[in-house]
């Protein structure tokens, strides 16, 4: 346990402050632009990353949405309610978790649909041979062919905003205080750990994803709407009343009225 917490400390000092909130979509963006220009100027050797079945990715990065769902779930009921006591301002701030899962499904597709519309199927990787008869990329793909659209980065998109909403969960611990003998420090401190590995994780396969996947113009779509997504949440609707509203950083166990604190 003792190792548990040197850990969940150098996380927690590395991902709460606010200094963290405030440059990292700066950061995400500044690398992606750098990771795309040396793609093109000058590609990184072919490495275990950059192959699409790599651990991390099929494990981790196809299924991130569902990691950061799950271990931000008990994360935030468990802090909020700490801090609160009220259910049911637990269950406002456990919507931003469906409010998540609905910028997740509506921007991935359509980026599936633009890729679709913009598409057509090919009989080579090198783009040769136009495949008219094959409508679909399910299709194309199922007759071994090579289908080619404007593919706006998931990856981008989805490591972006993940980051950036576990990163601004993650603010709730200025105000956390626990008894080390308490079943709740170890429950939360194992959390911390999680999505503070979680986000190293996907900042580092978000950099891997600038430097070996898809070309500029699709990279900063894909980037952009994770921005977006974060922005349009944390940085404007939860300011207001009629919303889920920002983690609590001004409460106590006394807590007389809900109150949200940039």
């Amino acid at each position: 346990m003792e190792h548990l917490e040197r850990c969940a400390w150098l996380l927690r000092g590395a991902l709460v402050r606010a200094a963290v909130r405030r440059y990292l979509p700066w950061a995400l963006a500044a690398s992606m632009l750098a990771g795309s220009v040396l793609k093109e100027l000058s590609p990184l050797p072919e490495s275990y990353l950059s192959n699409k079945r790599n651990v991390l990715n099929v494990y981790f990065v196809k299924v991130a949405w569902a990691w950061t769902f799950c271990l931000l779930l008990p994360f935030i009921a468990l802090t909020n309610y700490h801090l609160t006591g009220k259910a049911g301002l637990v269950l406002r701030r456990l919507s931003t978790l469906l409010v998540g899962t609905a910028i997740w499904y509506v921007c991935t597709t359509l980026f599936s649909n633009i890729e679709h519309y913009t598409g057509s199927c090919f009989q080579s990787p090198a783009l040769e041979g136009v495949r008219n008869e094959h409508q679909s990329k399910q299709q194309c793909h199922g007759e071994g062919g090579f289908w080619d659209g404007f593919d706006i980065s998931g990856h981008s998109f989805l490591l972006t905003f993940c980051a950036l909403m576990i990163v601004e969960e993650m603010a709730v611990l200025h105000e956390v205080k626990t008894d080390r003998s308490h079943c709740l420090h170890a429950a939360i401190t194992a959390l911390v750990v999680a999505l503070g590995f979680l986000t190293l994780i996907w900042v580092w396969m978000f950099l891997c994803t600038a430097v070996y996947f898809h070309n500029l113009s699709q990279k900063v779509f894909g980037t952009l709407f994770g921005l977006l997504g974060w922005y349009g949440t944390y940085g404007f609707w939860y300011l207001k009343s009629f919303s889920p509203g920002l983690p609590p950083q001004s409460c106590s166990l006394n807590l007389k009225r809900d109150s949200y604190k940039e």
